[in-house]
């Protein structure tokens, strides 16, 4: 088909490089599928390639290079088969025009129709009343009950998007990585796609902070040689012993990545050569299914036998399997010269499943995944089935599971349930019934009874105590952390809201048809704003409940009519008060983009307290609902959150050099050791050198090592660099860096 079409549309050098990456396709997929395959991913090619002809990429390459590379990646990567190499080529060809699902079908089958339809429909979401990711994410797992190669296809092609997103515009860049964060990589987590998984966070932290990112890429690259050392020197007796015993093994040493290193130099407060769990060691072991456990529990003692384990740091995950399928043993031990290093034994089946997820658990275990997973995919499908629920509270239902650690706990019986680090007896309750979670009132934990907001631990029996007199109450949601019990909590508490409500409505209907009090729309909504609240529905709920009593409302009512006619206006029945949509207003309303400057007085803007930016940092406004705009830092903490759910209230932000004369407050997280006089010298830096105003002081010290935060006013972000550089050259002060609120 190539050879066929226009030169003028296909220059030779395009041609040949279009070749070369449809053949590359094929050499990695040939292991995985037939003659007849072929002739089909041969056929899909040709569809994608005719239909793509005349498109490029920002890169300026040919668009075909797109659905090429994302089916090399679900064949390689990810280990799916021909049907989904097909669906890849074919993803975006009914999106253009020149395809329609009845052809796919007719041509390669429905398995390939329904996988190329579901992601197709993902593409066509209007954002009038939601969030446009939230709503393409919820339709995104509507996929589950038809067939989950969607979402893995849709991994794929949002992991290929990233590796080119140096192309884009800074304002793509920034939206695409925020929703990564947010989204596709806690799912891919969740699907046991690590390996895709830290790629995505690593590409979207190039762009959320690229400063800190390039700073770690940095020194991981001028410490590898180091690095590459001390792996040789501490995996070669293990080699040796492992050798002898008559092992079939590999060793790996992983660097981990730079976000997850990142993770733990905040986590630990620590600098990077400070963070001692850089790489891990992975003993990977060729053998049968059947003598897995025993063989990975040998290869411990051999570990163990050459180096000092931290019992705290040991992890089980042969015996007890993560829910998303992983399995492998996790041990840190003391190596040479005292450092610490994370140990990972499994085998090549737990290997491949680590990381290919659940694409590997078809592989092994043919159309039926993990229990774990199994379970996992059906409390998804009960949350989707929530009609009730926004895009927003379903996604934020549904990331409460994806990258919390877990707690193993039974039943009376000895079925092993697990659940979410942080859930409780409630969450337990729920998880058996919902009937079940609604009537507890609370439960024997290994034979005590405990209130329903005992936290679960690893090892508990659980027998759940319930009443019929008990019912969901607004606290419980504080006190469960699983998505499908703040789901049916909700539910229950809507309907209960409900009946109330409309007993509400009825008593002052019928109060005010007994006082020939007539109730009109303009009326109604004075009477809403006076009580604060913002829909009739919790206005009628708060009569319902007996928080706002009919006659106070009959008298309201009278002295806005009185009022009325004092001011001699007549205003019509149809008009109403509204609040301007905030989804709207920025667009119309602003510029495109925000100059933040000292003589900006027609908008009302605000620098955000959970981030604190100064001027010269990468920043971004968020159109509020009561208190304008609020400038954002693009590393602020929430970044991520509010640009993937809220990119219809983002406005682009800019400084103008006569911001330069004003002043922020910022706060700086110091540590040290705690020396006499440590207080005078770390003021001394901030009024004395750099003639800054010190706002306040706050420092506390144990075991001869002091910790502290100071507030400092400062005019930009090269002052307040200059000043974490001067504090961290005071002798006792080990560490210096910027807080976020």
């Amino acid at each position: 088909m190539i050879d066929k079409i226009d030169k003028s549309l296909l220059p030779d050098k395009t041609r040949k490089e279009i070749l070369n990456k449809y053949r590359g396709l094929l050499r990695v997929c040939r292991r995985c599928i037939g003659n007849d395959d072929i002739k089909q991913i041969r056929k899909a090619f040709n569809i994608a390639l005719t239909t793509h002809i005349e498109k490029t990429r920002d890169s300026g390459d040919p668009y075909i290079f797109h659905p090429i590379a994302v089916a090399r990646i679900a064949v390689e990567e990810i280990g799916l088969g021909a049907t989904s190499i097909t669906a890849a080529l074919l993803h975006e060809t009914v999106k253009e025009g020149t395809n329609s699902f009845e052809d796919i079908e007719k041509s390669f089958g429905k398995p390939v129709r329904n996988i190329v339809e579901g992601l197709t429909k993902m593409s066509g979401i209007s954002a009038m009343n939601t969030s446009l990711q939230a709503e393409n994410f919820r339709k995104l797992l509507l996929t589950i009950s038809t067939d989950v190669r969607v979402i893995l296809l849709k991994l794929a092609d949002r992991v290929e998007n990233m590796r080119n997103l140096e192309h884009s515009s800074a304002e793509r860049q920034l939206q695409t990585s925020s929703e990564t964060f947010y989204l596709y990589a806690p799912l891919a987590h969740r699907l046991g796609l690590y390996t895709l998984k830290s790629e995505m966070e690593d590409l979207a932290m190039k762009y959320t902070n690229p400063e800190i990112y390039v700073d770690i890429q940095t020194k991981l690259r001028n410490t590898t040689a180091s690095r590459n050392r001390f792996i040789r020197e501490f995996t070669e007796p293990i080699k040796q012993e492992l050798a002898r015993q008559g092992f079939d093994f590999e060793i790996k040493g992983r660097t981990k990545s730079v976000y997850s290193i990142w993770n733990k130099m905040k986590k630990q407060q620590a600098e990077f050569k400070e963070v001692y769990d850089i790489f891990a060691i992975r003993i990977i072991l060729n053998t049968e299914e059947r003598n897995e456990k025993a063989y990975c529990w040998r290869v411990y003692s051999v570990v163990t036998d050459f180096y000092q384990p931290n019992t705290n740091r040991m992890r089980d995950w042969i015996s007890v399997p993560k829910s998303n399928g992983y399995e492998s043993l996790h041990t840190t031990v003391v190596g040479p010269g005292g450092k610490f290093v994370e140990v990972q034994i499994r085998t090549r089946r737990m290997d491949e499943v680590a990381e290919k997820g659940l694409a590997a658990h078809w592989k092994y275990k043919g159309d039926v995944p993990d229990k774990g997973l199994a379970d996992w995919l059906s409390h998804i499908r009960e949350i989707i089935e929530n009609p009730d629920a926004s895009a927003l509270e379903f996604v934020d239902n549904f990331k409460l599971n994806l990258y919390n650690e877990e707690v193993f706990v039974f039943t009376p019986k000895g079925d092993l349930k697990r659940f979410p680090a942080g859930a409780t007896v409630l969450d337990f309750a729920f998880d058996i019934h919902t009937d079940v979670g609604s009537a507890c009132v609370g439960a024997k934990v290994n034979g005590k009874n405990v209130p329903i907001k005992h936290l679960l631990q690893n090892g508990d029996q659980i027998s759940i105590l319930t009443s019929k007199n008990q019912k969901p109450k607004i606290d419980w949601l504080t006190w469960v952390v699983t998505a499908k019990a703040k789901t049916k909590i909700k539910q229950s508490l809507k309907e209960s809201r409900q009946v109330d409500s409309d007993a509400g409505k009825e008593l002052l209907g019928r109060r005010l048809k007994n006082w020939k009090i007539d109730f009109p729309d303009r009326i109604k909504t004075k009477v809403l704003k006076n009580y604060k609240v913002k829909t009739s529905f919790d206005f009628y709920y708060l009569i319902g409940t007996g928080r706002i009593e009919p006659s106070d409302v009959k008298e309201l009512i009278l002295k806005l009519e009185n009022k009325e006619n004092e001011q001699g206006k007549s205003i019509p029945e149809h008009s109403t008060e509204s609040e301007e949509d905030p989804r709207t207003a920025p667009m119309e309303k602003y510029a495109d983009i925000l100059i933040i400057d000292k003589s900006l007085n027609n908008i009302d803007y605000k620098f955000a307290p959970c981030c604190n930016p100064v001027f010269g940092d990468p920043i971004f406004g968020f159109v509020s609902v009561a208190e304008g705009i609020k400038i954002h830092r693009l590393s602020c903490p929430n970044a991520p959150s509010m640009l993937s759910r809220y990119d219809y209230r983002i406005v682009k932000a800019r400084w103008t050099n006569t911001t330069e004369n004003s002043t922020f407050q910022v706060m700086i997280r110091l540590s040290g050791i705690d020396e006499v006089g440590i207080v005078n010298k770390i003021s001394d830096v901030v009024s004395k050198d750099l003639k800054m105003t010190l706002r306040s002081i706050s420092i506390d010290s144990t075991d001869g090592m002091f910790e502290g935060v100071i507030r400092v006013i400062v005019r930009n972000k090269s002052q307040l660099d200059l000043l974490l550089h001067k504090l961290t050259r005071v002798k006792a002060v080990l560490k210096a860096a910027r807080l976020d609120n």
